[in-house]
């Protein structure tokens, strides 16, 4: 086969961890108080490792254990920005330019309608592009799910 042509990608990626007491709530890089965190290797940026995955899979990278493996003594307790750092010099190094992101957070208590905002620019700066290509909605489980949080994304990337 030739020379890939340039195009159009999209990637859909998926997280979900446990709430727990003593841990901090991270979300896009962002601290969000509660009084629960969550439960992970790394940070458990539910979110930001939806995201990772997205990204990775629109540039046939395959996924984020293939990277920062759970097992990987290196990333424990990590913030996951780091994450989305490394992947965007994948991305470059590919040629690749981010077109969108679109995200949803699921997630019953605390409300995050105050740091939209906040988040979108945080992972905007990290991924190098403008806030308004990244967009995060929020939603709740309406009761079925209090004890976890839960993110999905979709990317779509340009180039090859």
């Amino acid at each position: 086969m030739g020379k890939e042509q340039n195009g159009i990608r999209c990637g859909i990626g998926y997280d979900s961890h446990r709430l727990v007491a003593g841990r901090k709530l991270f979300l896009g890089g962002v601290e969000i108080p509660s009084p629960r965190g969550l439960q992970g290797h790394s940070d458990g940026d539910v979110l930001s490792h939806a995201i990772a995955d997205a990204l990775l899979g629109a540039a046939g990278l395959g996924d984020l254990g293939q990277y920062f493996a759970d097992t990987d003594p290196r990333w424990k307790d990590s913030n996951s920005l780091l994450f989305l750092e490394i992947i965007t010099g994948l991305l470059q190094e590919k040629h690749f330019r981010i077109i969108n992101i679109d995200t949803v957070v699921v997630l019953d208590q605390p409300k995050l309608a105050p740091y939209m905002k906040k988040i979108s620019e945080s992972i905007a700066r990290v991924l190098g592009t403008e806030p308004l290509l990244v967009n995060v909605k929020a939603k709740t489980s309406e009761g079925s799910s209090p004890d976890m949080a839960v993110a999905h994304a979709v990317v779509l990337l340009t180039g090859s």
